[in-house]
């Protein structure tokens, strides 16, 4: 599946962020899974009051909540065989090679969880028949959504039980993730996370002590970060022809990075805004943005499973 959007009539300004001060930063940070998506749906919930979206935000903090349960209630995968990650950092790959996941007896026990936890959710119907279609679906149909769900294609008539399906992955890669040394990961291309290959979901300005004013990447599916240059596109890795944009009467926390070398744009979040902010939450909740880019020359390129069909 994919989207077009673009600009408004106003024209992108430059960003007027200071670039100064930041020296070597670590180049990635590894996910600790539980509390991860115990704060994402903390993050969800606080984002939902008096929000247009507030029903799904809160869908999906009650989802963030039940990745969260799933991980206590499953024993944690293998670790990734040390020689696959060395061979990895030799040839620039990420060591979780997504394009060619197998399933495994851990990840199943996990899924079958995962989709117990999610039946207690509060949700309309269409999404609880949804939810059923993935718990009796055939091992060889589950396959296939998990494949479209790694290759970053989700058909839009099957979005609702591609959710559910990508919420399993999540915490599966993020668990794979953090077993690994950070230390050990190399850059493997622009746009590209160097632990699993996947797309950024956007990328976050921090206002960390021993990183002020850089910037990281943040992957949506195994939810490593990893630092990238700014004012540089993550779709290509231009430096030409960036600008930002953000949607009217923002406080700056959200702005959205266009590039008019591919004609793409992703998220940036200011930390020093808002230092709750999670990019996934707050990708969904910043909807608006991408709105306002519809009718524009610029297309969307961060992946975020929660918001397809937008």
């Amino acid at each position: 599946m994919s989207r077009t959007f673009g600009p408004t009539s106003a024209p992108p300004i430059p960003d007027p962020s200071v670039l100064e001060g930041v020296t070597a930063p670590t180049f990635a940070y590894l996910p600790d899974p539980s509390p991860l998506f115990a704060r994402r749906a903390a993050r969800f919930r606080h984002l939902a009051q008096n929000h247009p979206l507030s029903p799904y935000l809160t869908f999906l903090a009650g989802l963030s909540e039940a990745q969260h349960a799933a991980i206590a209630a499953t024993p944690a995968p293998e670790p990734v065989e040390a020689a696959q990650v060395e061979r990895a950092r030799a040839n620039e790959m990420p060591p979780l090679d997504r394009s060619h996941f197998t399933t495994d007896a851990a990840f199943d026990t996990l899924f079958e969880r995962a989709l117990a936890e999610a039946t207690k959710i509060e949700q309309p119907e269409a999404a609880r028949t949804a939810l059923e279609r993935v718990r009796m679906a055939s091992d060889v149909a589950r396959g296939e959504m998990i494949r479209n769900v790694l290759a970053s294609s989700i058909p839009e008539e099957a979005l609702a039980e591609h959710l559910y399906v990508a919420a399993a992955l999540e915490v599966h890669f993020a668990r794979l993730a953090s077993q690994l040394d950070a230390s050990r990961l190399v850059p493997v291309g622009d746009g590209v996370c160097p632990t699993c290959g996947g797309p950024p979901v956007g990328s976050l300005i921090v206002n960390w002590p021993t990183a002020h004013g850089a910037r990281y990447c943040a992957c949506a599916l195994c939810g490593t970060l990893w630092n990238f240059v700014r004012v540089r596109c993550t779709a290509c890795g231009s430096t030409a022809g960036i600008g930002y944009q953000e949607v009217e009467g923002g406080n700056g926390a959200v702005k959205a990075e266009t590039c008019d070398t591919c004609h793409a744009y992703s998220k940036v979040f200011y930390l020093a805004q808002d230092d709750g902010l999670d990019p996934v939450a707050d990708d969904v909740a910043s909807l608006a943005l991408d709105i306002k880019q519809k009718d524009g020359s610029y297309r969307r390129a961060a992946f975020n499973p929660f918001l397809l069909g937008y």
